[in-house]
């Protein structure tokens, strides 16, 4: 697999991981957290396709069957949660945004719900013979840029928008897992 290829599949998984961390930045107020989120969504990023690698095609079936119905639990449930505190914030006239849904729990699971593909992607370098150390790496490093980027771009546009924010990320994680359910349906 060449670079450009090995690139291509790293930047469409962490497509999801972008737009799950922009909704986070929405909210955000303090960049540290920006930086955990990136670091964790990469690190998820690249973990997956390695135990995809060992659990091999077996195991596949079983996954790809219900990762839809994950990714449209983990990413609803937070992304309700979002959207109920906003509400709350809103109807109080309090601009105080930090966002309680953003704790470590929560950044794993939402690591985790935006990296089940790249579990499928591991059973498929297993198939082709991908060196899958280097590939993971790669991966996690791409995913933890354009994560990054997702989250300061957010946090831009949150502080602009105050609590409104928090609503628009919650109804963009409710979208992203509605999203990933769709397309595995249908």
């Amino acid at each position: 697999m060449s670079i450009i290829e090995l690139f291509l599949v790293a930047a469409g998984l962490s497509a999801d991981a972008f737009a799950v961390a922009l909704a986070d930045g929405f909210s955000l107020k303090r960049r540290r957290k920006g930086a955990l989120i990136a670091f964790m969504f990469g690190l998820f990023q690249a973990l997956m396709p390695i135990a995809g690698y060992f659990l091999g095609c077996g195991f596949a079936g079983l996954i790809s069957s219900v990762d839809h119905y994950i990714a449209l639990g983990v990413l609803g449930f937070i992304g309700g949660k979002m959207i109920i505190e906003s509400v709350r914030e809103l109807r109080e006239n309090d601009c105080e945004c930090d966002v309680k849904s953003l704790s470590f729990p929560t950044i794993l699971l939402q690591a985790a719900a935006t990296s089940i593909d790249a579990l499928m992607v591991g059973v498929s370098f297993a198939a082709i013979g991908v060196k899958i150390v280097p590939a993971a790496a790669f991966i996690g490093t791409v995913t933890f840029a354009i994560s990054l980027a997702g989250v300061f771009g957010g946090r831009k546009f949150g502080l602009l928008l105050g609590a409104k924010a928090e609503l628009f990320g919650g109804i963009v994680l409710v979208i992203i897992g509605v999203k990933t359910f769709l397309e595995h349906i249908l």
